[in-house]
């Protein structure tokens, strides 16, 4: 509670007129405000997605679900994302977002050995040795 606060009950009670606002626009260096937005809507990654793409089938007829959208009938493969209705897919799959996303999923997905390689665990190749 800020000084201007407890003025302002102490002349005019206990109402909320003259209260101070609180700040609404910095949120970038707000590591609540990250946090909450950064797990609420979590999305496959791309490693998940090739996996998933292994076996399209398992998609394809999915049994219908009351708590998805669209009872779970429209599936975009590529983006993990269900939808309401058929012209809403149609929509999305013309969409800039999915074009990227599909892209993406066309590419080579990264193995752990490349990883181990990036921070210096494992072995170089023979050809990349300098010589």
């Amino acid at each position: 509670m800020c000084i201007r606060d407890r003025y302002q009950r102490r002349v005019h009670g206990n109402n909320n007129m003259g209260k101070c606002q609180r700040r609404r626009n910095n949120t970038a260096r707000n590591k609540q405000y990250r946090k909450a937005r950064g797990t609420k809507r979590r999305i496959k990654d791309i490693d998940q997605i090739i996996e998933d793409m292994k076996e399209p089938e398992k998609f394809a007829n999915q049994e219908k679900d009351d708590e998805l959208p669209g009872q779970g009938q429209y599936y975009c493969l590529h983006c993990a994302r269900y939808f309401i209705s058929m012209k809403a897919i149609k929509t999305h799959l013309a969409s800039k977002q999915h074009k990227k996303r599909l892209k993406r999923t066309k590419e080579k997905p990264y193995t752990q050995e490349e990883a181990d390689l990036a921070g210096g665990l494992g072995r170089v190749p023979i050809s990349t040795k300098m010589q």
